[in-house]
């Protein structure tokens, strides 16, 4: 941290002094958790394919957890695009596509639980896609976290009314899709604390959680369907995008500025 401190002396450091880093084995030595100093991010929430979203989770993580149904047929997912600034694991961007899930070993009552997870800034998902475009960041997502990590080139554009993200795929080189949104005016500069957590498999198959903490320094959100724009193209990942038959934009965030710590996976107690 004194490092961070000497090469980027404005960044506030507070909340990560509050925290205390542990060393965890998670297939390599590390530490607890993973601190992300300064990172930037938008998120779209979309109505997807239930059934398809079911198709996706192995039976026995949804036994644990249910896609969110918002309404009959209709689940939801969350895509995501970061820009990591300043992190223990160097600079690295990264787009996340996930389910959105009850909580484990809770019902699920559909919109109503959507709206007690925003309401108590509390997310739980299942992470279908995660790549990167470093390799340091593939091997810890991958061999520490068993997240579905892969390297392509994801780049970050920005106008003065938007900021997009292009992604690469990873088999041809070429452009796959582009996932932008606007730059929101009336950003809210009160620091919320917001937790997401994902369930997942270690790699003896034993079920697993990981979640991060983020405190959003400035954000605004929309539900407006023109603050988003995903070009989908002819590639892997635009396929599988595809697959899941989106509908509705329900929200829209953006975040210029975030700070993370991401916490080593833990056995998920089943039963409870």
């Amino acid at each position: 941290m004194s490092v961070i401190a000497a090469e980027a002396p404005e960044l506030d450091l507070s909340w990560f002094k509050e925290m205390q880093k542990e060393k965890v084995s998670i297939g390599f030595d590390s530490y607890s958790p993973n601190f992300y100093y300064r990172n930037r991010k938008i998120t779209a929430v979309f109505t997807a394919d239930l059934a398809r979203l079911k198709e996706l989770m192995p039976a026995d993580i949804l036994k644990q957890v249910q896609p969110l149904q918002v309404w009959p047929g209709r689940g939801a997912v969350a895509l995501t695009a970061y820009a990591y600034e300043y992190c223990d694991n160097d600079s690295y961007n990264e787009i996340s596509l996930a389910i959105v899930t009850s909580k484990p070993g809770s019902a699920s009552f559909g919109p109503f639980t959507l709206l007690g997870q925003s309401l108590s800034k509390d997310f739980w998902g299942y992470v279908l896609k995660l790549p990167v475009n470093t390799e340091l960041a593939r091997v810890r997502g991958v061999v520490g976290y068993n997240l579905p990590k892969w390297l392509t080139g994801i780049e970050v554009k920005e106008t003065d009314a938007s900021v997009s993200f292009e992604v690469i795929d990873s088999a041809t080189g070429k452009l796959d899709f582009v996932f932008a949104g606007k730059k929101l005016g009336d950003l809210s500069h009160t620091a919320d604390v917001v937790s997401n957590s994902f369930t997942n498999k270690d790699g003896t198959g034993k079920l697993t959680y990981g979640y991060a903490i983020s405190r959003q320094l400035s954000h605004a959100s929309s539900t407006s369907a023109d603050a988003v724009d995903l070009k989908l193209g002819d590639g892997s990942f635009s396929t599988y995008i595809k697959s899941l038959k989106l509908g509705k934009m329900m929200k829209y965030e953006y975040v210029p500025e975030f700070q993370g710590a991401l916490y080593a996976p833990k056995p998920l107690l089943t039963g409870h």
